[in-house]
């Protein structure tokens, strides 16, 4: 049972959280990346500092782009077999998101740990009911993990240094975003010194792509076109685009910034079907239209220049659905 918080406050709570238990499991939101996997490895040292037992279990393997992060290769995929009998013993920990219906399989042990908190810079969904520290003016979770780290006299190893510095980067668009602040700066400021090569960290997340990836970009970009009077860029990926290129379906997680290369480009979609149908939408904006919004909308959620939900409609009636919403927001962004 979970002690009253009172009037302390929510990194005070997770603190609290932290000492309170012997075992825990860390997860992320399903899809993890450079950012939730951080914040994981991040907290993982802080945990293990601490002298405590530690898990990093998500719904899937992280993908081969953020592989780099976890040399040692303490991210887990959940297997129920394999972690019979562990929630029981442990308490929750998830990680850049407060919504447990956004960390796929591993919401089933929600009922099973003794207690559970987040840790999110995410505006909160209202129908979920995980508290924690939630600050939505952080630009990453791995920002509010390092800080996390400070409160708690923990120095991070090369390695975590590294991964959090990549969370960081990954989440602020290489600190292009809006929520990139003087908070920011000062958190990687210390990670550099701490020996990060920010340069390094650039070429693993940015420049690491295969030829693959290249020619589904290619696929992708020929389907552009333009709404909105000129300010909607719209994009879509099929799955058979991800079989004759031979690329994997999260190759394509950065085309979305593309179109708004273009000066009078405010808004990006794009419209994503994985190998087995499934369809996703990417949102982006710079900052003019609020994404997280129209996310919402879509039982979705993300920041106000970054967002995406799960569409159970196909891609042109998501299509349709989300111009026709976008059309709407730019109209009372106008007035």
């Amino acid at each position: 049972m979970a002690e009253d918080s009172g009037q302390i406050s929510p990194q005070e709570q997770v603190l609290r959280f932290l000492e309170r238990y012997d075992s825990f499991i860390l997860t992320t939101h399903e899809n993890a990346d450079a950012d939730g996997l951080g914040a994981e490895l991040v907290f993982a040292r802080i945990l293990g500092q601490k002298g405590k037992k530690v898990r990093i279990l998500n719904s899937e393997i992280p993908v081969e782009r953020f592989r780099f992060m976890d040399p040692g290769r303490l991210i887990e995929n959940w297997d129920p077999s394999l972690h019979k009998g562990l929630a029981e013993q442990s308490a929750l920990l998830i990680l850049d998101t407060a919504d447990e219906y956004n960390i796929g399989r591993m919401r089933e042990i929600i009922t099973m740990v003794r207690e559970t908190m987040a840790v999110d810079h995410h505006e909160k969904n209202k129908f979920s009911s995980i508290t924690g520290l939630i600050d939505p003016a952080a630009s990453s979770a791995c920002e509010l993990a390092v800080e996390t780290a400070m409160a708690a006299g923990i120095d991070l190893d090369n390695n975590t240094a590294l991964a959090a510095f990549a969370g960081i980067m990954y989440d602020t668009g290489s600190f292009s975003y809006i929520k990139t602040t003087a908070r920011t700066f000062r958190i990687c400021l210390m990670l550099v010194e701490a020996g990060v090569v920010p340069y390094f960290v650039h070429g693993k997340l940015n420049e690491s792509g295969s030829m693959k990836a290249l020619l589904l970009q290619k696929k992708v970009l020929s389907t552009l076109e333009i709404h909105c009077g000129g300010r909607t860029a719209v994009q879509v990926l099929r799955k058979e685009d991800l079989k004759s290129t031979g690329a994997s379906f999260e190759d394509a997680e950065s085309f979305v910034n593309v179109p708004l290369y273009a000066k009078d480009v405010v808004v990006s979609v794009l419209v994503k079907e994985n190998a087995e149908g499934e369809v996703r939408c990417s949102l982006r904006s710079k900052g003019n239209v609020n994404m997280a919004q129209i996310a919402r909308a879509f039982n979705g959620g993300g920041h106000v220049t970054a967002a995406g939900f799960h569409s159970k409609l196909s891609v042109e009636e998501t299509l349709a659905r989300v111009l026709e919403k976008i059309g709407e927001e730019m109209a009372d962004t106008e007035k």
